[in-house]
């Protein structure tokens, strides 16, 4: 009798397992987009191809598709309009972007609460600006990250770098100049309190620094190698970190098939990053042709930006002022320097100052004209900067294609009022020339009939 009862288990479970694949092959949403002008990465759009999305990725791209219609099916007429994939940015920072760096690191700070809350806030900012992707460089973005993934709230994919690893009086040091370190009996830095920094002196604090991210789930290691324009104490020339404290980190991030990215500006910044085995560069302004042809020799990307540059308000007090002032004035060098010698190159903003920067995020699309063509710059925002995020591995939390329109790729999409090709400034007011946003096969905005 038992083994009768037993062998009735395991057939109603087996049934019951049948029955939920089925079940859930049925409910597979299913999205026909068709009339669209495709960017492929190249300077004309490709016409006459339908994009198929099954589930959340994108299942077929070919002429004339067709799909049976039901409760679980829609077809988009796109109207001509260019669908691209949606936009990664490389450089954000969800806990800062709306919450200003003077508040965080001043005596009346606020809580990590309601961090959290302004970095949800952001997230579906962000989405609505067309970013289905974002490596987060730095801040405590998993709490936004986790309630996106669960689809508790709208917002992009995350790849968080959580706390970036500084040493005392470098960039993530944001206390008053009389305090202490820690080892001399100092408090807690304000910028560790709130998640964005952990603050260390010597390989072995690197060691733990390092470790503990990726058990927090980072799926990249950031650390700061020069001095930056936020914070007051620490001067853009200086170097930050010991090559062995650098070495270090690398060694924990490939030890998890993962990689390190420095926050550095100057040509010894950088050289002394790219011999402690550091990946990607953020920023750069700096740098000369020895050093861009180095980062060439080593496969070293380039992460920039130009919007951040243009946001800098009075309030950031003379010092500060003056630093971002030598970092701008390195941006056009940089960017000739990064063309001549072929530098893989992504897209970024850092736009941290204050709410009303982080809302023209987009407008790194224009500014970066000056430099590169539409194209190119588009190529920046989707394909290369999908292209570095797999660089962490296995410890992506996203495994898959991003940043393409190709079958396989996740179904990140975007639908364009008019031709960015030709005009790269429509992509400056995505609330009026974004129609459709599409992320992991879900439509968050759709303004055209189905």
């Amino acid at each position: 009798m038992n083994k009768i009862i037993n062998k009735f288990f395991v057939v109603a479970i087996a049934l019951a397992a049948f029955s939920f694949s089925v079940s859930g092959q049925e409910t597979e949403s299913v999205t026909l987009i068709t009339n669209a002008r495709i960017f492929d990465g190249s300077d004309k759009l490709v016409e006459g191809k339908d994009v198929l999305v099954r589930g959340n990725k994108i299942e077929q791209i070919a002429k004339g598709i067709v799909i049976t219609q039901d409760a679980n099916s829609k077809i988009i007429d796109a109207g001509g309009r260019t669908l691209t994939p949606g936009f990664i940015d490389m450089h954000y920072h969800l806990s800062l972007a709306s919450v200003p760096v003077m508040d965080m690191a001043g005596s009346y700070a606020p809580d990590l609460d309601y961090i959290g809350i302004q970095a949800g806030l952001e997230a579906e900012r962000l989405l609505m600006r067309g970013f289905t992707s974002i490596r987060d460089v730095g801040g405590a973005s998993w709490g936004a990250k986790l309630a996106a993934d669960r689809g508790e709230i709208a917002g992009p994919r995350v790849w968080p770098s959580l706390r970036a690893i500084s040493q005392f009086g470098g960039h993530g040091d944001a206390n008053p100049r009389h305090m202490e370190p820690r080892e001399f009996g100092g408090p807690e830095n304000n910028l560790e309190r709130l998640g964005y920094s952990r603050i260390v002196n010597g390989r072995d604090d690197v060691l733990v620094a390092a470790r503990e991210n990726l058990k927090k789930g980072a799926s990249q290691i950031k650390m700061h190698l020069a001095g930056g324009v936020g914070t007051e104490f620490d001067p853009i020339d200086g170097r930050q970190f010991t090559l062995d404290e650098i070495k270090a980190a690398v060694e924990v991030a490939e030890g998890f098939g993962t990689y390190v990215l420095a926050h550095v500006y100057t040509i010894d910044g950088v050289k002394q990053a790219i011999e402690g085995g550091v990946k990607c560069i953020e920023h750069g302004n700096l740098i000369n042709d020895e050093i861009a042809k180095l980062m060439a020799e080593n496969d070293v990307w380039l992460s920039p930006q130009v919007v951040v540059y243009l946001t800098f308000s009075p309030d950031l007090g003379p010092v500060r002022l003056a630093k971002g002032k030598m970092v701008t004035d390195g941006l056009d060098n940089m960017f000739k320097l990064a063309k001549k010698h072929k530098l893989r190159m992504v897209f970024g903003t850092d736009v941290v100052v204050n709410s009303k920067a982080s809302a023209d995020q987009n407008r790194e699309f224009v500014e970066r004209a000056k430099w590169f063509t539409p194209a190119e710059i588009l190529t920046q925002a989707t394909a290369n900067s999908g292209e570095l995020l797999q660089l962490s591995g296995d410890r992506s939390p996203y495994p898959g294609i991003v940043g393409k329109i190709e079958e396989g790729a996740f179904a990140d999409i975007l639908l364009i009022n008019g031709n960015p090709l030709d005009d790269i400034s429509i992509l400056a007011k995505p609330h009026e020339n974004l129609d459709l946003i599409m992320k992991d096969g879900k439509v968050y905005k759709n303004t055209l009939s189905d």
